[in-house]
């Protein structure tokens, strides 16, 4: 059975940090590429971060420079670090595993108080 479970998820004051993880078991981790999403009330799912299964990373234009993606495969775990967080980036974020088949975990909220 496969299973992504994210965390970390909290509330914080614009300006600061947070770090979600998202933990992988049921596959074989390291074949997968992996990436973030978020959804905020109202709005379509986006695209945030990937991190392909060589470790190459890729961000939106609206996270650059203040997220970072990463991959752990000996623990099967991916992280995404968050600073300098802004209201706008109050969501609910998903971890996503694609390969040959697409997974996603249930979701873990973030928000950003002004």
């Amino acid at each position: 059975q496969v299973q992504l479970v994210e965390s970390g998820g909290g509330l914080v004051q614009a300006g600061g940090s947070l770090r979600l993880s998202c933990a992988a078991s049921g596959i074989i981790f390291s074949s997968y590429h992996m990436d973030w999403y978020r959804q905020a009330p109202g709005k379509p799912r986006e695209w945030v971060a990937a991190i392909t299964s060589a470790g190459i990373t890729s961000y939106s234009d609206s996270v650059k420079g203040r997220f970072t993606i990463s991959r752990d495969n000996a623990k099967n775990t991916m992280h995404l670090q968050m600073n300098g967080l802004e209201p706008e980036d109050t969501a609910v974020y998903y971890c996503h595993a694609y390969g040959i088949f697409n997974y996603w975990g249930q979701g873990t909220q973030v928000t950003v108080s002004s």
